[in-house]
Formats: structure tokens, sequence, C-alpha cells
């Protein structure tokens, strides 16, 4: 009845015509053809309509433009004009709530991103806004398609106006499944999750051979811009995995906890966990003394619904936790220090890591919970250099906008400007607690002895026993576990096998607060 490149043949009558519509319909369905399919597999990648399938629930899937073909002529493009133009755009449903997505199709053009490819996805992006509902990309292109000049540059700048557009409205997710060089990048690094998949998929700027005729460096593609070199070096992923199909049942896992847009709250469950359930393990996780380590991880098992959480930015910035969780149903943000990791110090990184993630738990109505174990900022000189400065200071303004529940829980050690910036009350946590093993001080007993008593220690006859001395009289004046509550900068000090119960009493008072910030076009936070 037709023909993939050329017109449908004509169809006299209405039994026809439907007849032809079907035909067309399957050409499109199987795509290009049948060795560009066995072309994609053998790269070890699924189809764009075998990822869709994997992501949304199961015959949800409503297609947009399915029969869209580019206008372009010229460099051979007249005479190859294959359905979709190598986008699949369209919406479905994931565990029953409305998602819309868009899949590169790499079997056509590479994926590349022509004028007719781009106005699809502006299309998609335009509907998922006005619907109110989240937007998955599941990205495989070769950048923009050459043949097509400017028009194709010019795809990309709707596409980057529309994420910002977007951004902080409905959640956005970047599924990295195949090659994104070049301008083409930017799109995944406007959005709130990327997810990379290892061996098949990069990230860069710059390919390799640009990088070696520019530097002279040698590198490959995965080295240059692979899933573990973003998820754990550059932290432009959030995460990464060995295969397509694990990948996208994470990002099935990710959505439900995620609400559908910022006027909703995130899907709330019914637990089978108690709520006034006691974590009596924590007693023996966390030891008294500061210096020694524990896993954080553990603590936070322990304390939310069946132990299940989704670690955000898992293996960078390590010495901080980011994790998406429930109690008693209830979808929760929860940011902790890992002692276990750099003794569990703010640095650059961690700075940056924890800042952005306390941002979309705002941007999408999710409580906040932070678990205090912190020693201070990292001290060095590529630490003052690189701007910690500033990049600590994304940390403060982003707690200090978050108008979303906060409570804090301080578990040992709470020092100086660390102390401060990890949602103290000084800076509006609504809630405040700390276990009988806290410590919260401008800095550690011992360096607060060498600095106040300096000229005692040093006058002395015996400098080691007088040094000593100051250091437990310094802990026993200003460091004992109720010095802050007393004070009324703790609001409680709290049995640590109590504190799933009293997180979750806090989190169902603080369920109808409403802050209201200063009016204004946005803030400008730090860079």
């Amino acid at each position: 009845m037709s023909n993939l490149e050329g017109a449908p043949v004509e169809a006299s009558d209405v039994r026809g015509r439907v007849a032809e519509l079907h035909a067309i319909r399957e050409q499109v369905r199987r795509g290009p053809s049948e060795r560009a399919t066995q072309a994609q597999k053998a790269k070890g990648k699924l189809t764009a309509r075998e990822r869709i399938d994997l992501l949304l629930d199961e015959g949800s899937f409503s297609e947009v433009e399915p029969l869209r073909r580019h206008r372009a002529s010229g460099f051979g493009l007249e005479s190859k004009k294959p359905y979709t133009d190598g986008v699949i755009t369209g919406w479905g449903t994931v565990h029953g709530r409305t998602v819309f997505v868009y899949a590169h199709d790499f079997r056509i053009f590479g994926g590349a991103l022509g004028e007719a490819h781009a106005t699809k996805i502006h299309k998609i992006m335009d509907m998922a806004i006005a619907a109110g509902a989240p937007l998955v990309s599941l990205n495989d292109g070769a950048g923009a398609r050459i043949q097509e000049g400017v028009s194709a540059l010019a795809g990309y700048g709707g596409i980057f106006q529309r994420n910002t557009k977007a951004s902080g409205v409905i959640p956005q997710i970047s599924v990295m499944l195949g090659p994104c060089a070049g301008g083409a990048a930017y799109s995944p690094a406007l959005t709130d999750f990327v997810f990379m998949v290892r061996e098949t998929s990069q990230m860069f700027i710059t390919g390799p051979d640009v990088v070696r005729a520019v530097t002279g460096e040698e590198i490959s593609q995965n080295g240059l811009g692979g899933a573990d070199v973003h998820a754990e070096t550059s932290g432009v992923a959030h995460f990464a995995y060995d295969d397509e199909e694990t990948c996208l049942e994470e990002v099935r896992y990710l959505l439900s906890l995620l609400p559908q847009n910022n006027r909703e709250n995130p899907p709330r469950v019914v637990s089978e966990d108690p709520a006034d359930r006691l974590g009596e393990a924590l007693l023996d996780l966390v030891p008294a003394d500061g210096n020694r380590p524990y896993d954080m991880r553990k603590v936070i098992e322990e304390i939310v619904d069946e132990g299940e959480y989704l670690e955000v930015h898992e293996r960078w910035a390590t010495n901080i936790i980011c994790a998406l969780s429930r109690l008693d149903g209830q979808v929760v943000g929860i940011v902790a220090n890992q002692p276990q990791s750099l003794a569990g110090v703010l640095d650059i990184e961690a700075s940056e890591k924890a800042a952005r993630f306390i941002q979309m738990c705002d941007a999408f109505n999710i409580p906040i919970i932070t678990l205090l174990d912190v020693p201070g900022f990292l001290p060095g000189v590529d630490q003052e250099h690189g701007g910690i400065i500033r990049h600590g200071a994304k940390l403060l303004y982003a707690y200090c906008n978050a108008t979303v529940p906060r409570i804090s829980v301080i578990l040992r050690k709470a020092y100086g400007g660390a102390y401060i910036v990890m949602d103290s009350q000084s800076i509006g946590a609504d809630l405040t607690y700390a276990w009988p093993t806290n410590e919260i001080a401008v800095m550690g007993a011992e360096g607060a002895a060498n600095v106040i008593f300096r000229k005692q220690i040093a006058e002395a006859d015996d400098p080691e026993a007088m040094r000593a001395r100051m250091v437990k009289e310094y802990k026993a004046e200003l460091m004992h576990p109720y010095y802050a509550a007393e004070r009324g900068l703790v609001d409680d000090v709290i049995d640590p096998v109590e504190t799933r119960s009293v997180l979750i009493k806090a989190l169902a008072m603080l369920a109808t607060k409403h802050a209201d910030l200063p009016s204004r076009k946005h803030g400008n936070p730090p860079q």
C-alpha cells in the first residue's frame, strides 16, 4: 500500500485506506531496516522502541507524530525521508502515572538531530510542561545533523530553553544509552538526574580526536566520558549501571519517589514497617569515640522504611550521602555526612553534591532529613584556591532557601562552620535533635584548648599534662551533650533507638508547613 521512502500508494475505498494506514504503521514500528536493527544489537544496545517498552507500563505508550519526515534537501537527504525522523516521542504511564518520553533512534541518521527531529522534541517537552508530568529522554544520538547546518543547531537551542523552563516545575530525567557529544551534552546537564550505562554510553564536549589534536593526549571514548568517569570523577552522572534493563528499571523506581510536578507531593504508600519501631542496632553502629569511623549508610538503613533507599551520586563526593527514601510511607530526602570517607568533612564536591540535591528536594516538595557527624571543612591550599568559600556557600544557600520541612539530627561531631551550614537551627531548620553522643562546638576540644590555653600550656612544667587537663576542662564546660539543648539550639536530646519514631512524628506535624520567600524574580546563588 505504501513504500518507506516514497508517497503512499493510491487506495480506492475506506477499507483500502485503513489497510494502507496499518501498513505504514507497521513500517514505522519496524524501523528503517533489519540490517540497521542488527547493527544496533551488535553494539550491545536495544532499539528505541524496546527501551520505551521497558520504561513504560505495558501497553500504555501513545506515540506523537510517528509519521513525521524531514523536509531538508541536499547532500542526499531528499532521497532519505524515513518516518519519525530518528526520534520517537509520546507519553505513557509508569506505575500508573503519566510520563512523557522521547527516544533517539540511532538506526535513523545515527539519531542525529535535524529540524523536524528537534520540532518533535520541542512539542513533547511543551506537552509535558503543560500537562505537569515528568519527562524522560532516552539519549542515543550522534549530535547535530551536519547536512541540515545551522537549522539543526537552532533545534538544540529550543531544547535547552525548554529544559530551563521546566526546571523545578516537572521532574526531568536523562538516560544516556549511547553517545552524546558536543552541545547535545548540555541538555542532560540541565535536567534533574542523569543515568548512564557502562561501555555503551559516553558524554563529552570534545571527543578523543579533538583532544588528541589540541593537547596530544591519547584517550578512549569511555576514558574521556564514559559512565564510570562521570559517576566517580566529574559528577555529571547521578547513576551508572551495567546494562540497559537494570538502568531503565531504576528510572522507574526513581519516578515512584517523585511527584508529577512542583504543585503536588510525592506519592505516599502504606508502609508495613511500624512507625514506632525501635532501632536498637543504632546503639552499636555509632561509636561514642568521635575519632572512630562507621558507615552512615547502616544508620540510614536502620531508620528508614524497610531499610530501602536510593542513593544519588553514590560514587562521587563519597564523604556525603544524598538519598531518597521513605519514612512511614512518606518520601524524604536524606543528607548525611559519611565518617567512613574523609571522616565526613565537607569539601568542594560534597558541598556541590548536597546543594543540588537539596534544591531538587525543595523544588518537588520532598522534606529534608539531615544527619550530622561533621568535623568541619577540609583544610588545604587546593580547597581554598579551588573556591571552597563559594562552593560551601552553595550548600548554605540551598538550605537557607528551602521551604520544605527540614529536620536535623546531630549524631556525634558538629564543629564550626560545617555545623552551621548543615541545616542548623540558626539557618532555619524546623526541628533539631541530638543524640547523647553529640559534640557541638566551634572546633574540636584539642584544637580549642591549643588556642585558648596556649600560654598556660607553654608555661607549664608538663605541657602535655596541662594540655590534657585543658582539653578535659573545655569538654566539660562547652562540649557536654546538653550544652546546646540548654541554650535552645537543639530542640531535644533523644535516645538513638527512638530516632525513627521521632522523625515520623515530626514529619506528621510539619505536613502542613507553609513558608513564603520574599517577593523577587529569583535569587542570585553563589557560583
